[in-house]
């Protein structure tokens, strides 16, 4: 998760910090996340799913698309 985590900050051109801000997180526990010295919580992941347009199942490797699921109606 740690990788996904860091390509999409670097793709997107994103410093830590602020990586950081948009999951309402300190730059520290960002840091940790992303090294994977501590696991990411659910609702932080979310956060970055929904901001980096992609899903959950991405970040945590269990696909390689990249792509958001379609939203139910």
């Amino acid at each position: 998760m740690k990788t996904r985590l860091r390509d999409l900050r670097e793709d997107n051109d994103l410093t830590q910090e602020q990586a950081a801000i948009i999951g309402c997180i300190s730059k520290k526990s960002y840091e940790r996340y992303e090294n994977g010295v501590r696991d990411i919580p659910l609702e932080i992941i979310i956060k970055y799913a929904e901001f980096y347009n992609t899903s959950i199942d991405y970040i945590a490797l269990l696909t390689n698309a990249n792509k958001p699921y379609p939203k139910k109606i």
